[in-house]
């Protein structure tokens, strides 16, 4: 099997080639350090596995390249390694199509048994939670003065929800829909999904992101 590293710091890197290949299977390592590169390696080995991605790149916002990824390697199961793991980035990397998430902060056991889990198909547990904002309950606003159905809008937002099931969940046109996603991308100041969901995170603004 084949697992792709996309990290700028070889230190990394290094141990993840130390430590992957105790895997309970045959593993090769593959390293990237940026986005052209990682696609040059996807390119060369299409039969990866598994990438690990690190959220901190030069030159590039982490989620969107994760979600630009997701969109042009459907089949490849993309796992977050990152030094950042509170709740807000941790449920933006999952609403972006991350497979699991792993906190660089974990043991060396611990980021063995969750690529194990992956290269199986299973869940990644996620990690353990570093101090965020808390998550606002169903139909409460959050702190980017929006409305509340702005509010709802951008929590299916999160969970990449297009606008036509946006319509279906809360009983509105697609006009309207249009109308508040237009809205909520002005009160981030960004102009695509994949940056509000960037813009959530580095403002710590926590969006519970699974289904109710």
């Amino acid at each position: 099997m084949k697992i792709l590293v996309v990290d700028d710091h070889p230190l990394v890197v290094t141990a993840l080639a130390q430590l992957l290949p105790t895997l309970a299977r045959p593993v090769s390592v593959y390293a990237a350090t940026d986005r052209d590169s990682a696609y040059a390696m996807l390119a060369a080995h299409p039969d990866c596995a598994l990438l690990l991605l690190d959220l901190a790149l030069p030159g590039t916002r982490g989620l969107e390249l994760l979600a630009a990824m997701r969109r042009d390697f459907p089949r490849l199961p993309i796992a977050v390694l990152s030094a950042t793991h509170d709740r807000a980035t941790v449920d933006a990397a999952f609403a972006a199509g991350a497979r699991g998430y792993i906190a660089k902060t974990a043991s060396g056991g611990q980021l063995v048994d969750a690529v194990g889990r992956m290269l199986d198909g299973r869940s990644c547990p996620r990690p353990g939670l570093a101090r965020a904002s808390p998550a606002p309950t169903p139909g409460e606003g959050v702190p980017l003065g929006l409305t509340q159905r702005q509010s709802q809008v951008l929590r299916l937002l999160v969970q990449g929800k297009p606008n036509k099931l946006i319509c279906r969940d809360l009983g509105l046109s697609e006009g309207t829909v249009k109308v508040h996603v237009s809205a909520i991308l002005r009160a981030l100041n960004v102009h695509s999904r994949a940056q509000a969901i960037v813009e959530l995170a580095r403002r710590g603004v926590a969006i519970d992101a699974r289904q109710h």
